[in-house]
């Protein structure tokens, strides 16, 4: 049998080596390690650039062809596809089922002898800090734009982060084999509504289902993509039926450069004819300055122009040396000192990097980080600028979208990630703690939707309380509080999805199922006007009874105090003894609690005791506190709300839609004001009314909206609202008179 077993497994392996010899060379190429692609380059020959758009402008297939032309991947998968693999860079299930990107994702690859870094990021709003975090480390990007929607909401987001972080970019028309694509109306809307001096570097030859190739103005040649993934470029004459635009194009390209480059504009004034590599030249330093930006076309779905793209990428955008990265060394009580990082690649300089990203992988918590100073090996020692805390390098890794590469060592201008290190996002890591430097921190927007949550099965709570600790680690725009006045954990986000997700991924990474919905409000009540009292406490039942007596007066505080509660004594004599004080103070503070109207908490309420009465028997702390809780009972009361200061951002067009939904919504408007064609409106709305805004605000401002509020004070509700709260809390309570009863069970 044994011998049997044998002969058996020498057939498979002589079976198996006679495959592999069978095996294409084309195959083998891909099989090949990633050793090629994990050389380190010179500083000159290495680019980090980020994928940036709105949503479904082609992102992510633009990074899946890429990866292929540059022979990082075999095939090509697309990111909806039917043989349901989904794209490379969408390694999470979800984003495959749900066909949109949720997390960054980082690759690297080789183009030309170049190592270029890409980080492809997702478009919706909702996941606004993963595009934020890549553009803080990144030195360029392409500026995804749909040949039909051109100019899109999430577009506008997106020029503003690269515009704050000084981001040089290139623009890319995708899509220019849809119905309806229009690219020169495109062109048109990132000049007047980005405010960009753009122009055209590439002409599209055909559109629709006509698109054939593409014209390249500045050596005026026209590509043509053959093969069967358009991996083999036709460089031909320009059809003659399109010289004419071609030439006119060309020369609208030079005068827009010339308006921002000296040495091109002086060529252009000598009228000489300019060389195609002074207009390169021309084009590259101006795009370093962000004072023009190239708009390249192409279809990225039918594999045309992405290697003229890629071309543009190594000829325009910067490299690590060529971008000004800075530090901070902090000093006591003085002002902090720029210090400039320096960019070559070797260890004359200690190593700074900062922590950009974090998530939880199969093996622990992987940090990525940006080396922007010195070089880091394995076996070396950091520490967290922040923190001080010492970590020990065991594992350095390059990522390849969720695959990890092993290096042993990054320079200066390298993306890559570590295993087990205990940090915030935007920590800075250095080798020489002594330098005391730490980089700009990344900025977070605030979230602006918050919903209950609650895990649907008690028993799940531990895994419920691990996901929310990892979620809220890795995503600083995703966070969570208990509220002690509404008894519900709240979650809070950058929209519906953005939480919509979260539970998602809660239910299939955790296994933890969770009910998210409509968080209460945080309702107050209070006294309409000052009240007296008498209140006399007497129960007798066989030995000792109680007896306490109280006189006072109960009064409402300022609106500016209507959140606090206050005890005064002002009691002379001994008719209350004093040890019996704090029983008083303990009863009214108890009542508060709970009050009577709707259940919710008493505020803004001062309890002042000024007489009352005792026995020297019967009479007890305890007594004191049941007869203040039956004193609070007599006065008249009222309601209040949070109200919310709303601060509203878009652009002039949909002013009269804002105020409009603000009014709809009780809100008083408070003040106003405008700046290139944007305008703020400040107003006070009741948080009851603002559910929902979120998603009604991006829908009636085409996206382009924007809203923070933050808690204000607390105001009387209106008395419908109040008559509802009460009849809802009645209901509750069983309180309700038998008819009412009768219809709720009918």
């Amino acid at each position: 049998m044994t011998i049997l077993n044998i002969f058996k497994t020498s057939c498979t392996i002589l079976k198996a080596s006679n495959a592999l010899r069978n095996i294409p060379e084309v195959n083998l190429k891909c099989m090949s390690s990633v050793a090629k692609y994990s050389e380190h380059k010179e500083l000159e020959k290495i680019r980090n650039i980020g994928i940036s758009a709105h949503i479904d402008s082609g992102k992510t297939t633009l990074t899946e062809r890429i990866l292929f032309y540059t022979g990082r991947i075999s095939q090509m998968h697309e990111v909806k596809g039917k043989d349901n693999v989904g794209a490379t860079m969408d390694s999470m299930e979800l984003e495959r089922q749900r066909g949109i990107t949720i997390q960054s994702a980082a690759t690297y690859t080789i183009w030309k002898n170049h190592n270029i870094n890409i980080i492809d990021t997702p478009g919706h709003v909702d996941f606004t800090v993963e595009v934020e975090r890549a553009l803080r480390v990144l030195d360029g990007a392409i500026l995804v734009l749909c040949a039909v929607g051109g100019v899109q909401s999430q577009t506008l987001t997106v020029n503003r982060q690269m515009k704050r972080y000084n981001v040089p970019c290139l623009a890319f028309i995708n899509k220019l084999d849809r119905m309806g694509a229009n690219p020169h109306r495109v062109l048109s809307q990132m000049r007047s509504k980005l405010n960009h001096n753009a122009a055209f570097i590439q002409l599209p030859i055909g559109l629709e289902g006509e698109t054939k190739g593409i014209i390249d103005l500045i050596t005026r040649r026209a590509l043509y993509f053959d093969g069967q993934y358009g991996e083999q470029i036709r460089e031909v004459e320009i059809p003659s039926e399109m010289r004419t635009e071609s030439e006119d194009r060309r020369q609208e390209l030079i005068e827009h450069v010339s308006n921002v480059d000296d040495v091109l504009g002086e060529i252009f004034l000598a009228e000489k004819e300019p060389t195609d590599q002074d207009i390169m030249a021309a084009v590259r330093r101006s795009c370093l300055k962000r004072t023009f930006t190239p708009v390249l076309v192409g279809t990225a779905l039918k594999n045309k122009g992405i290697q003229p793209l890629l071309n543009a990428v190594l000829s325009y955008l910067p490299h690590p040396g060529e971008v000004e990265n800075i530090a901070l060394r902090e000093k006591k009580d003085q002002e902090s000192e720029t210090v400039v990082l320096s960019p070559s690649r070797d260890s004359r300089n200690p190593f700074v990097g900062l922590a950009f990203k974090l998530e939880a992988g199969r093996f622990g918590q992987l940090t990525y980080l940006r080396c922007y100073q010195g070089m880091l090996k394995k076996g070396d020692t950091i520490f967290n600028a922040r923190t001080n805390k010492k970590v020990r390098i065991a594992r350095l890794v390059r990522l390849h979208s969720n695959n990890m590469e092993d290096v042993s060592e990054v320079y200066a201008g390298d993306i890559f990630a570590l295993f087990g290190v205990d940090c915030a996002s935007g920590d800075t890591f250095v080798t020489d703690p002594k330098l005391q430097l730490a980089m700009e921190s990344i900025f977070v927007p605030d979230p602006v939707v918050s919903m209950a949550i609650k895990p649907a099965n008690s028993k799940d709570r531990d895994n419920f309380s691990k996901a929310i600790a990892r979620f809220t680690k890795e995503d600083p725009t995703f966070q969570f509080h208990y509220d002690p006045d509404i008894k519900e954990t709240i979650v809070s986000g950058m929209g519906e999805l953005h939480l919509e997700i979260y539970a998602q991924r809660m239910e299939r990474e955790y296994t933890c199922p969770v009910q998210l919905g409509k968080p209460k409000v945080a309702f107050r009540e209070t006294i309409v006007s000052a009240c007296e009292f008498d209140y006399l406490h007497k129960k007798q039942s066989g030995g000792a009874g109680q007896y306490a007596r109280v006189i006072g007066l109960i009064e409402p505080l300022p609106p500016n105090k209507n959140t606090m509660l206050e005890f005064k004594d002002e009691t002379v004599g001994t008719n209350v003894p004093k040890q019996f004080i704090p029983g008083v103070e303990k009863g009214f503070l108890a009542m508060a609690e709970k009050g009577l109207l709707t259940g919710n908490k008493i505020s803004g309420v001062k309890f002042r005791l000024q007489d009352g009465g005792h026995h020297i028997v019967d009479s007890s702390e305890l007594a004191f506190m049941l007869a203040a809780q039956g004193a609070v009972k007599d006065a008249a009361w009222q309601v209040l709300e949070p109200i919310m200061a709303v601060e509203v951002t878009a652009p002039d067009e949909f002013q009269g839609a804002v105020i409009g939904q603000l009014n709809k919504r009780h809100g008083i408007i408070t003040g106003s004001d405008g700046i290139e064609g944007w305008f703020t409106v400040y107003a006070e709305v009741p948080l009851n009314d603002m559910f929902g805004y979120a998603g009604e605000l991006r829908s009636s401002t085409q996206g382009k909206g924007e809203f923070s509020m933050e808690y204000s004070r607390y105001s009387p509700c209106l008395p419908e609202v109040q008559d509802q709260l009460i009849l809802e809390y009645q209901r509750s309570m069983g309180l309700l008179p038998d008819k009412a009863q009768k219809k709720k069970k009918n």
